[in-house]
């Protein structure tokens, strides 16, 4: 009998490691896509809009996204009374950061511009990736979290990003992003759980941790609206 349930369950996860690598790329994008509301439902997405708070160096500071998709990105940050601004276009970026010296708007170097740009895009880079001209590619699979995932690499103009996607959910689980920076090559970590969809069908991750070299961020949306107006004028760069 004991060897009965033991034949059977190498039997069955035979079974499940082939359904695994029976699925293309294209399959796997396409049910990610599915999972987050689908082409119809992302497709309308003209901004977006977050209010969340950042847990960082043992302290929660609130901060606001706006998103204006494929057009502007703009983090504004309040650690501890100091003020601090990211704003990312699809032509150039600028930062304001007291804390790191720069208390006037400062423009970001081109290749970092280029590394962030992926924040400009609602459903992210694997959302139409061939239109945008990303290429990916499935290179295995591994535990995320917890959950048998699917690898797939995407690598898109100066950053290239593998992604967890669970085999059972289709949602990502982490993604580990390399890019270069000030010509120092530089690897992120971000888990990402708690995925709830919004009024408008849309489907996002609610917690993120994100890690890097020198520090880590812990990420809880607190609200989401889609498709509030944003005037652009907010993505300039401040004279």
């Amino acid at each position: 009998m004991k060897t009965l349930k033991t034949a059977t369950f190498l039997l069955l996860a035979s079974l499940s490691i082939g359904a695994l690598k029976a699925q293309t790329v294209d399959e796997i994008v396409s049910k990610y896509v599915t999972a987050l509301g689908g082409k119809d439902i992302i497709s309308t997405i003209k901004t977006l809009y977050v209010e969340s708070s950042i847990g960082i160096m043992g302290q929660d500071a609130p901060c606001t996204t706006s998103i204006i998709n494929g057009k502007g990105y703009k983090n504004e940050l309040d650690f501890s009374g100091t003020k601090i601004v990211q704003c990312i276009t699809d032509k150039s970026g600028w930062a304001i950061n007291p804390m790191a010296g720069s208390a006037e708007a400062t423009a970001i170097p081109e290749e970092q511009v280029k590394a962030s740009q992926s924040q400009l895009q609602v459903g992210g880079p694997l959302y139409d990736y061939a239109a945008k001209g990303n290429k990916v590619e499935l290179v295995g699979k591994d535990t995320a979290g917890g959950k048998m995932s699917y690898k797939v690499k995407l690598k898109t103009e100066g950053v290239e990003i593998t992604y967890f996607i669970d085999a059972s959910t289709y949602y990502i689980n982490k993604a580990v992003s390399k890019f270069s920076v000030n010509g120092q090559d530089i690897e992120s970590t971000a888990s990402f759980s708690d995925y709830r969809k919004t009024d408008f069908g849309y489907t996002m991750a609610f917690i993120q941790k994100v890690e890097l070299p020198q520090f880590t961020l812990q990420i809880t949306n607190k609200k989401v609206e889609v498709n509030k107006a944003i005037d652009p004028v907010i993505f300039e760069m401040p004279k």
